[in-house]
């Protein structure tokens, strides 16, 4: 099948100007025939694809999420507006970024949940621990991180979980690496959710621990807490969840001892 045949004229105008590789998916970049800036996005699991289109498509009233220009769920494609500038939030000046993180959960957060979501933050915390959970059996991880700190980590989950109040409909995976900026007029633009219902602290919970081994967590999550208006406690309660499962990810790409050691410590 050539690529023109997956969305008619639309693909068949679009020039690639650069190719990529994301969580097993191609992505390209192109124009759509009115000269937007597009993005293909092609992968062989059309299940995945089928479900990240309607969750765009859900967050599509916050503004804060690139729009699906075209979906063909049997060719495993879709076209998404390009982001631009498109820095990722890591790239851009921190000092600001609190502020602008806090707004941009402000604006996902106040998306209604379609009636009868079907999956919600415990599921999606249950499959995280158990997936990642397996490499706990590889020397170099198993070295660092015991099951007494993972199922430490567990147990604060599930105390988490257990005592949830407000719901909110999550982006569900917004890290510092899925969150582009859509310049002065659009502020910080969310890709690829796996949306699910659950406490708004989760979704600031990566950006808490990505300050390890820079200002530190726990600074980071107070100007956070205060910026995206959370409560400090549960998000610092949450860092202490995610904080294993972030070091495993440093473990494997060898990445800097003083951020491995702070996030190892939060997970004690």
């Amino acid at each position: 099948m050539q690529q023109g045949e997956l969305f008619g004229d639309g693909v068949r105008q679009c020039a690639v100007l650069r190719p990529g590789r994301q969580h097993g998916s191609v992505v390209l970049r192109c124009r759509w025939p009115d000269g937007t800036p597009a993005v293909l996005k092609l992968s062989p699991d059309r299940a995945l694809l089928t479900k990240q289109v309607e969750m765009l498509r859900v967050f599509a009233p916050s503004g804060r999420v690139p729009t699906v220009l075209s979906a063909d769920a049997q060719a495993g494609a879709m076209v998404l507006e390009e982001v631009l500038p498109g820095t990722e939030a890591e790239d851009m000046p921190q000092t600001s970024l609190p502020q602008q993180w806090g707004e941009l959960l402000a604006a996902l957060h106040a998306v209604t949940p379609p009636a009868h979501w079907p999956l919600d933050l415990r599921g999606r915390c249950d499959e995280a621990f158990v997936r990642i959970g397996r490499r706990l059996s590889e020397p170099a991880i198993g070295a660092r991180i015991d099951q007494a700190a993972w199922q430490g980590a567990i147990r604060r989950c599930e105390t988490l979980l257990d005592s949830q109040a407000r719901l909110v409909l999550l982006h569900g995976d917004l890290h510092l690496g899925n969150v582009l900026d859509g310049g002065p007029s659009r502020g910080l633009i969310a890709i690829d959710p796996k949306a699910c219902i659950g406490d708004p602290c989760f979704d600031a919970v990566d950006y808490v621990v990505a300050g390890a081994g820079q200002e530190g967590v726990e600074a980071r999550c107070q100007r956070v807490a205060t910026a995206c208006g959370l409560d400090g406690d549960r998000l610092y309660a949450w860092s202490r969840v995610i904080a294993p499962m972030a070091a495993i990810a440093h473990l494997t790409y060898d990445g800097p001892e003083p951020v491995i050691d702070e996030r190892l410590a939060l997970s004690c």
